[in-house]
């Protein structure tokens, strides 16, 4: 039996960071995801979730410049969990996404659709 772990993601980009490390980068970049509902009232209600996620690029020659704040992005990766000790001492988890690959989007001016436009990966 295979066992999957994979994350399918889009949504817009907060804060990113690029580090070189050799002939290999690091693009890190923060992941706003939305999703609308309404409550028991009726009343809309948009539930935000943030994704931390990390894209490596072992050849060093992708273009990270589009992966910046604002931007719409589609993420195709899996999801990572790091336990640490924080200033206190006390332990604590986090999770992260290790995308294999990202596809900047942009939106149509008519309806609002998604059209993916440059494949990073």
């Amino acid at each position: 039996m295979e066992y999957i772990n994979r994350i399918e993601l889009r949504g817009r980009v907060g804060r990113s960071d690029i580090q070189d490390f050799g002939s290999s980068r690091l693009c890190r970049f923060s992941l706003a995801t939305e999703y609308g509902y309404k409550d028991r009232s009726g009343s809309p209600v948009i539930d935000t979730t943030w994704f931390n996620v990390s894209f490596w690029d072992s050849k060093g020659n992708t273009d990270f410049s589009g992966i910046e704040k604002g931007a719409i992005v589609q993420v195709i990766g899996r999801m990572r969990s790091y336990k640490y000790a924080d200033s206190d001492g006390m332990e604590r988890s986090s999770w992260d996404i290790q995308a294999k690959r990202v596809q900047l989007c942009s939106l149509t001016q008519e309806d609002d659709q998604l059209i993916p436009q440059n494949n990073l990966s």
